[in-house]
């Protein structure tokens, strides 16, 4: 439903049902909470048989043969379960989430070189994809007292979107809607700070054709190219759940420098492949905390 045909009366009690149900949620401890979401991942899952069957078939041709079924089906209840414990998270967040307490919940791992990149006085790049808690990406840069702003789609129900954002924005995140956001994004990056993106969205047909899982999936070609004319080093990183709590592991997966592009043959191919590839290696860390239901392989090259 487009903007101009949507349905005031219709948004508004979607919005207040969600604040209703967040309100029911924030009287129970986050330990309850979380259990509640994975009831919720389960029940989505059974019920669901569409989203239930894609991410069957997204595991399948992601793994082949080297999985069993048995696994497949564990992993893709397991991606729904955690799903739904994410959820209760965001709604949870301005509870949990202070700059000056979130390394109770947070432990770093491989900063040391990632840091020297983005304290420095230069545009930077952070990037992750939809595994683990990815909203934590721009927060931690805010819990370590870096500005950084996030590329996020805009919700099309505007009550919830406004609740939602300003939920994750009281956590010290900022954010670019992806309407209109290329102006505002290369002013971020001409004054040296850090934008954050997920990178494992299908671009259509036209997008850069990358190898995830060893099959071609269409990639954004924006974030190359903004590394590449920019000259801004780019930070996988990956915040994976331990345990069925809210605590994270926040990993540097991997940080790619311009001195390692430069001259390659296809600059943006091999930008996109490498940290395609680095996304790859964190979502192999825990299959289930990645998000099997979105559709990664959609599109397919132009002939």
């Amino acid at each position: 439903m487009s903007k101009k045909n949507r349905n005031k009366l219709i948004d508004l009690l979607q919005y207040l049902a969600l604040r209703s149900f967040g309100m029911c949620v924030q009287m129970f401890s986050i330990d309850t909470a979380l259990f509640l979401g994975r009831v919720v991942g389960d029940l989505v899952y059974w019920s669901y048989r569409k989203h239930r069957a894609r991410a069957l078939e997204n595991l399948r041709l992601a793994y082949g043969s080297t999985a069993s079924e048995q696994w497949i089906r564990r992993t893709a209840r397991g991606s729904f379960r955690h799903l739904g414990m994410l959820a209760m998270e965001v709604l949870y967040a301005p509870r949990l989430l202070k700059l000056n307490t979130a390394f109770r919940y947070i432990t770093m791992k491989n900063m040391g070189a990632s840091m020297y990149v983005v304290a420095k006085d230069r545009p930077s790049i952070m990037m992750s994809g939809h595994y683990g808690n990815w909203e934590l990406l721009s927060f931690v840069m805010a819990a370590m007292g870096l500005t950084s702003y996030t590329v996020a789609r805009h919700l099309p129900n505007p009550y919830i979107h406004r609740y939602v954002f300003g939920v994750r924005e009281k956590t010290g995140q900022r954010f670019l809607t992806k309407k209109g956001a290329t102006a505002t994004i290369t002013e971020v990056l001409s004054d040296n700070q850090i934008v954050c993106f997920l990178a494992d969205q299908d671009a259509g047909s036209r997008g850069e054709f990358v190898k995830f899982f060893g099959r071609d999936a269409s990639t954004f070609r924006s974030i190359a190219l903004l590394a590449r004319m920019y000259e801004a080093p780019i930070v996988v990183a990956g915040a994976t759940r331990i345990g069925q709590r809210f605590r994270y592991e926040f990993n540097v997966e991997e940080v790619i420098n311009p001195e390692q592009w430069q001259g390659k043959d296809d600059e943006v191919a091999w930008i996109t492949a490498r940290y395609t590839k680095a996304i790859e290696r964190i979502a192999r860390r825990c299959p289930e905390q990645y998000l099997w239901v979105h559709r990664r392989w959609k599109s397919t090259p132009r002939k």
